[in-house]
């Protein structure tokens, strides 16, 4: 799946999941590692950990290997690595003390 392709089901499946307040980052002129970085935010660390799970789950069904997935374990917040594209889900207080829309902009 191209990149494009990859980021706007990506951005439907975490839409289907109510996840808020996504942002998408063009970091290909920035970074060797990804084309695209998402963030977006979960209500509860609970919810961070489901989106992230359906996330892996949607993309295996579409052939989408997720590389690797980080920080379900405690649920603050979890990456989710596709290639091209980083997913960064988050609740609000993390989101706010990393602030990657503005790391990365």
């Amino acid at each position: 799946m191209q990149s494009s392709d990859l980021l706007t089901f990506v951005t439907e499946k975490i839409e289907d999941m109510k996840g808020r307040d996504l942002v998408t980052l063009d970091v290909a002129k920035k970074s060797s590692f990804a084309d695209y970085m998402l963030v977006c935010s979960g209500n509860s660390k609970r919810h961070v950990i489901s989106i992230a799970q359906s996330l892996v789950i949607e993309c295996r069904a579409a052939g989408v290997e997720a590389l690797g997935v980080e920080g379900n374990d405690i649920g603050e917040w979890s990456l989710v690595d596709l290639g091209d594209i980083i997913v960064h889900i988050m609740t609000d207080d993390t989101r706010d003390q990393y602030q990657l829309e503005q790391l990365w902009e």
